[in-house]
């Protein structure tokens, strides 16, 4: 199996590098980044739908017709619907998450954004998504792409992840502190 890497000269490399090349050339970037992120997360809600991407007892010709299902729930563009068939006819699914990972880190390198990682502890609204990105890029000082992930153990609060910074305003880390800080007390 190949690796997980992000970098351009891997497996994921050369397919996102492709995708790119052909979203850029038509006109589709902000389409195909927005579905890709779409099924990225269709793939992290789903336990059974991670497997069967990693699982090597499924035809292709099935594969296909999972991964075209899903595609139709979403709601993709054409060329990306193309681009993850052809994935799912090559036997390749198992790296799809690494391609979406290298497809949008590429993008935001070439555009010159930074990516956030959020995860909170309940979807986010659209202001709220908003008033994060603002605030975010004002302390940043470029353009910043925020990618939200949901994580119901955090009680409460964020964690924001921008490069190598990390803030974790979580209220399970707080009480966590708080538990570390009674031990010492006794």
């Amino acid at each position: 199996m190949a690796s997980d890497d992000t970098s351009l000269s891997g497996l994921a490399g050369r397919y996102a590098l492709a995708l790119l090349s052909l979203a850029d050339e038509n006109k589709q970037l902000d389409q195909v980044s927005g579905d890709l992120r779409n099924i990225r997360a269709a793939i992290a809600g789903s336990d059974d739908l991670q497997r069967l991407l990693r699982s090597p007892l499924y035809s292709r010709e099935q594969m296909a017709g999972v991964m075209s299902a899903i595609l139709d729930k979403i709601g993709v563009s054409d060329l990306t619907r193309r681009f993850v068939l052809v994935v799912a006819q090559n036997h390749r699914l198992f790296a799809l998450v690494s391609i979406i990972d290298t497809f949008l880190a590429e993008l935001a390198r070439r555009r010159g954004e930074v990516t956030a990682y959020v995860t909170s502890a309940r979807e986010l609204s659209d202001q709220q998504k908003q008033s994060l990105t603002d605030a975010l890029k004002s302390t940043v000082g470029s353009n910043v792409q925020v990618d939200v992930k949901v994580d119901q153990g955090l009680i409460g609060g964020l964690i924001v992840k921008v490069g190598s910074r990390m803030i974790d305003s979580s209220l399970r880390t707080k009480l966590q502190r708080l538990q570390l800080a009674m031990k010492g007390v006794g």
